[in-house]
């Protein structure tokens, strides 16, 4: 299969849940979407496919259809029918109307045929995650902190704050979701995939490395933990 390769930026970071089991499309598609700050889920057959798109909240699913265990139309069904509205990028090497066709009845969003350019993946992403009215600011402010979607920058007071992938992920969510009370659970659904620990305490270390960078100049802090319950971030109060 040939698939030509392009790093063009998608203007939003995603959590993208990526459903194939060929392993030289999964790594071309994986390396292209990390190399723009995009969080990739695999899995490599349908019935694990069918759990993670039904069990996990993903900004975009990339599902082929000929897989293992459960076909992708099957997956789609399954997915529209658990409630969930993720936008799906339905893939297969079938040219045929017949199965184009199923696809969207079963609710795909899209429909793109083997073999196919990255560049045109992107693209494609891009729109079906695109919602009227519903786009995510390329610059998130609260206070005097400026979080930049696009340029995957993050500045406090003129300081420039540098973060990495993770705690930008983690800073972004936070403040997508100010005075709301985010409990360990939703931190790891939403920031990180269902590979990590849950029970490691990977949360509470890139929360403390996070307070340390935007208040590494003694300012005031955002985040505030609440006691058995988790994080909000609001109205910051003066750090210790």
């Amino acid at each position: 299969m040939h698939i030509s390769a392009s790093l063009s930026i998608l203007k939003d970071t995603m959590k993208v849940l990526l459903i194939e089991d060929d392993q030289k499309v999964v790594e071309m598609v994986r390396a292209c979407l990390l190399a723009d700050n995009n969080m990739v889920e695999v899995a490599t057959d349908g019935a694990n496919g069918s759990f993670l798109a039904r069990s996990f909240d993903y900004d975009a699913i990339v599902l082929d259809n000929s897989l293992p265990k459960k076909d992708g139309l099957t997956i789609c069904e399954e997915v529209r029918a658990a409630g969930r509205m993720t936008p799906i990028l339905f893939l297969t090497v079938a040219d045929d109307l017949k199965t184009k066709m199923a696809a969207f009845a079963n609710g795909a969003d899209d429909y793109l045929q083997k073999p196919f350019s990255l560049q045109e993946l992107e693209a494609r992403l891009k729109a079906i995650t695109r919602r009227p009215n519903l786009l995510k600011e390329t610059v998130i402010k609260s206070g005097d902190i400026e979080l930049n979607t696009e340029k995957h920058l993050v500045i406090r007071a003129g300081r420039e704050i540098h973060l990495t992938r993770k705690e930008f992920n983690l800073l972004q969510y936070f403040m997508e979701n100010a005075g709301v009370v985010l409990s360990r659970a939703l931190l790891i659904e939403h920031v990180w995939t269902a590979e990590s620990n849950p029970f490691s305490n990977t949360v509470e270390a890139h929360v403390r490395n996070l307070r340390k960078k935007i208040n590494a100049a003694d300012e005031d802090d955002f985040i505030a933990n609440i006691p058995g319950r988790g994080y909000v971030f609001n109205n910051p109060t003066k750090s210790s």
